[in-house]
């Protein structure tokens, strides 16, 4: 039977030392994504009972993710650049996912396509600078300006889930002019809220672009 010292432990421990648990909160986004959507697919005549609500909670917990992994990782010094590359990619593919499903869905309205391909095209540029500067050994991390329309995102993505939640969840629990009304006020919500979240996402990407632009044509020297 192998018999494994301490310094051969350690070294497989290195190799795996990506795997903390802020990094595996960061990477849960993805599929808690999914599991929402999955959630969000089925009609709501044939659905089960609180399924929208079950989704709201889920991407709830997705969105918080955001926040807790950075908390943890610099808590118990466990901050790294695959956890900061990460951390960019999994918002992107969580919020994208979320909207481009919300269209599909029709909860969206067709005239968002527009500001929606905007933030699509926005985040694909910038991650593409990204993997650039990856390749030159240089991790960058989110500046604030870009967690501040993450957060506009994330919160026009729980509007528009708790218009559903509302619509098809609370019937008999409010009254129905109550229920109209809160359902109409979440959805205008949402609508104000990808408006301003379009703006600060095309904001950030030209910011961003105006700060490391320098670096992506410089040559090798």
């Amino acid at each position: 039977m192998p018999c494994y010292c301490k310094s051969d432990l350690s070294m497989y421990l290195m190799n795996f030392s990506w795997m903390n648990l802020p990094n595996l909160l960061t990477l849960s986004r993805i599929p808690l994504m999914l599991v929402v959507i999955a959630f969000l697919y089925p009609p709501p005549e044939t659905s089960l009972p609180w399924l929208r609500t079950c989704a709201l909670v889920i991407f709830l917990f997705a969105a918080l993710t955001d926040w807790l992994d950075g908390w943890l990782a610099r808590k118990f010094g466990q901050v790294s650049e695959f956890g900061k590359f990460m951390d960019a990619l999994s918002d992107k593919v969580l919020t994208l996912g979320m909207f481009i499903s919300l269209l599909v869905l029709d909860e969206i309205a067709r005239w968002a396509l527009f500001p929606i391909l905007l933030i699509l095209s926005r985040e694909f540029l910038i991650t593409g600078l990204r993997l650039v500067a990856a390749g030159r050994g240089k991790t960058l991390a989110a500046e604030k300006v870009g967690k501040l329309k993450t957060v506009i995102q994330l919160t026009c993505i729980c509007l528009f889930l708790g218009k559903m939640a509302v619509e098809n969840d609370f019937t008999g629990i409010f009254s129905p002019e109550i229920q109209d009304n809160l359902t109409q006020l979440l959805l205008l919500g949402g609508r104000i809220t990808l408006i301003a979240a379009t703006i600060i996402t095309v904001l950030s990407g030209v910011l961003y672009l105006a700060k490391y632009w320098r670096f992506f044509i410089e040559e090798n020297e």
